[in-house]
């Protein structure tokens, strides 16, 4: 019986016909031998399939070489299947469980009774190593869902069975085989083993429960990186040695400026020093938002719940909100002891600001001329994040975001979007990070609003990116519950991407909480809400500020910007005078006179990343002069006391 014809639309969007059944491989090999050489993948419609897939009706194709950016994602996936085969060859009766690639790597949850130490994963990834130039075909089995679960149950892999179980009973049940070792997995994988090449090393092992649930077994997950080839991994590898000496964490300890502690998991303990950064920091956004228009505003801590029902997000983040009963006295005094509270309310600490903002606008009446209305709050916020998943300054659970919503007409829109894009883009370069991607992120599939509102939302969001002039991505979505979003992901001086600020564009909250305005109508008219923030979380952004710097901030944000140190005791007066002067000039100054010798006090203060050290001796006192150390420099200078303070002071005015 004769084949059917399907239509193949390339990218370039010419068409070429093919018999139903033909392979992608088949069709990379009529284009050219060498891009079937080349090939690794394909994409059907947009979606990553086997280049042996069988190909059955009308598609668009893309052919995936090495070089796309939808390989790592399969070098990945495909490493972790091998060092799963390579863990059963050498450590017999372990059972694989889980093992997905994720950012910069993958991992594999394995299941043994002693559990594996960073002692094995080098004999692992010598094996590893003999799986890949073994160069076994990934090969696609489809199974039936009975058989399966009764294969891994007789090999006691109860952990893949359990898996098979949970699957949908319409499920197709993918099996992949590299050689005579088999997984469960949905795919796709690349050719053959040797296609992941050698660019790939394991990194560390720690504990993991059964899918996350602390009331499942522990299992030993191991981690790993893989890049397309040995120079994109030591290059990665590179970075992590650089992550570790500016880990915000450490650093924040040597240089005195937080602390964190389990009586108040996942909040702060900012020490005199670490709050100065602090204070600078949102005084520079302050003096910004006050030059662009906005009112600062303070709104409660603590709020009734019937407003984060009426705003949506009980429903949505009731779960990551703490929650606070407010017993209420009964005013029955005839009511029992026992019974003294009539009722109890429950409030909820604020997780995000936006509909605290909307009870500010709804106060009084608002005309059209009133708009747009620009509120800005260093608003204090809590999140009730996972213990694990707590990180630092870079995930709390109590965090000041420098939030603020626009209120504004529709044809306000544009103008208003604009206007926070330049504002972004100066604030970035004014604290050193010029190499920001900014990305559009689309309607989620959970979301309020209806369609119409969500297209309206999104056009006008695309519209302002590019009057601003800016190069954007799409992506699918991302978008928050109640509108698209801007986001702004910068890059810091190792090259690793942080998610900073955003835009969101919102038609649906101010329904929600009923807000209007009277417009040139006399009639009622909703505003347009943008929710929007540049640093996010001052915390986060303190610790990519202290981690991009490693703790070498600029002169402005520096806690202490000049420390004054003795030679010898007989210069302690004159230092003194160096130091109050300093004072008087603005400069955070501290004095160190101590007993000790000149190299153990430059030494100290170079841990501490002091930027500016003012070193005076006999000869300095008598010549009303310094010698100035730099942090990062083994030069110094000797300059006129009067000079140098001057230089120090002009250096030290922040950008605005």
């Amino acid at each position: 019986m004769p084949q059917n014809n399907i239509v193949i639309t390339m990218p370039d969007n010419s068409t070429r016909n093919y018999r139903s059944g033909i392979t992608g491989m088949e069709i990379a090999s009529d284009i050219s031998k060498s891009l079937a050489k080349a090939s690794i993948a394909i994409k059907l419609d947009g979606k990553l399939s086997d280049l042996s897939l069988p190909i059955e009706q009308n598609v668009t194709i893309e052919i995936i070489k090495r070089d796309h950016d939808d390989a790592l994602e399969l070098i990945r996936h495909d490493t972790a299947h091998v060092m799963a085969e390579a863990v059963q060859n050498l450590f017999p009766g372990t059972q694989v469980t889980i093992g997905p690639a994720i950012e910069n790597g993958f991992y594999y949850d394995f299941a043994r009774d002693e559990p594996f130490s960073t002692e094995d994963l080098p004999k692992i990834e010598k094996e590893m190593r003999k799986i890949i130039e073994r160069g076994s075909k990934f090969e696609r089995e489809v199974w039936d869902r009975n058989e399966a679960i009764a294969y891994f149950k007789n090999k006691g892999e109860i952990y893949k069975a359990e898996l098979i179980e949970d699957l949908p009973e319409n499920e197709n049940i993918t099996i992949y085989r590299q050689g005579n070792w088999l997984d469960l997995c949905r795919g796709p994988h690349l050719p053959t083993t040797r296609h992941i090449g050698n660019g790939f090393k394991l990194l560390k092992v720690a504990g993991a429960y059964w899918r996350g649930n602390s009331n499942n077994a522990m299992l030993t997950r191991i981690y790993g990186t893989a890049w397309r080839n040995e120079k994109e991994l030591k290059a990665y590898l590179h970075q992590l040695e650089e992550a570790e000496k500016r880990d915000h964490r450490k650093l924040g300890t040597e240089m005195d400026l937080y602390h964190f502690q389990t009586e108040a998991q996942g909040s702060v303990f900012w020490h005199p020093k670490g709050f100065t950064i602090y204070n600078q920091l949102e005084g520079y956004i302050r003096r910004r938002l006050d030059n662009a228009g906005y009112k600062e505003i303070k709104t409660p801590q603590l709020i009734d719940n019937k407003l984060w029902e009426a705003s949506g997000h009980w429903g949505k983040y009731r779960e990551n909100m703490f929650v606070v009963p407010d017993e209420i006295p009964s005013t029955d005094e005839n009511a029992p002891v026992v019974s003294d509270k009539a009722f109890e309310k429950l409030m909820a600490l604020k997780p995000m600001n936006c509909p605290a903002h909307v009870q500010v606008f709804n106060q009084g009446t608002k005309s059209y001329r009133d708009l747009p209305l620009r509120l800005a709050e260093f608003g204090c916020c809590h999140r009730n994040e996972p213990h694990g998943a707590l990180h630092g300054l870079m995930r709390v659970r109590q965090m000041t975001q420098d939030d603020a919503h626009i209120f504004c007409r529709e044809d306000q829109i544009t103008g208003e979007s604009v206007a926070f894009c330049d504002l972004v883009k100066t604030v970035y370069s004014d604290l050193g990070f010029d190499d920001v991607k900014v990305v559009l992120a689309l309607r989620p599939d959970i979301r309020a609003g209806n369609d119409e509102i969500w297209d309206k939302a999104e056009n006008g969001l695309r519209q302002a990116l590019i009057e601003a002039g800016l190069e954007f991505e799409e992506a699918e979505n991302e978008g928050a519950f109640y509108g698209p979003k801007i986001e702004y992901h910068i890059r810091d001086a190792i090259g690793r991407s942080w998610q900073c600020g955003t835009l969101q564009l919102d038609f649906v909250l101010p329904k929600r909480l009923n807000a209007s305005y009277i417009g040139k109508d006399g009639a009622k008219h909703r505003p347009v809400m943008l929710h929007r923030a540049i640093l996010g979380s001052l915390e986060r952004f303190i610790g990519v500020m202290i981690e991009s710097y490693a703790g070498k901030l600029p002169l402005w944000l520096t806690p202490t910007q000049c420390v004054v140190a003795t030679i010898t005791g007989k210069a302690d007066n004159y230092a003194r005078e160096v130091h109050e002067l300093l004072l008087k000039s603005g400069i955070r100054s501290e004095l160190d006179i101590r007993n000790e010798k000149i190299n153990y006090k430059v030494r100290e203060h170079l841990v501490k990343k002091i930027p500016v050290l003012f070193v005076v001796g006999a000869r300095e006192a008598e010549e009303k002069t310094v010698a100035i150390r730099r942090l990062g420099s083994k030069a110094q200078d000797v300059v006129n006391l009067n000079q140098a303070i001057q230089n120090l002071k002009d250096e030290a005015i922040p950008p605005f």
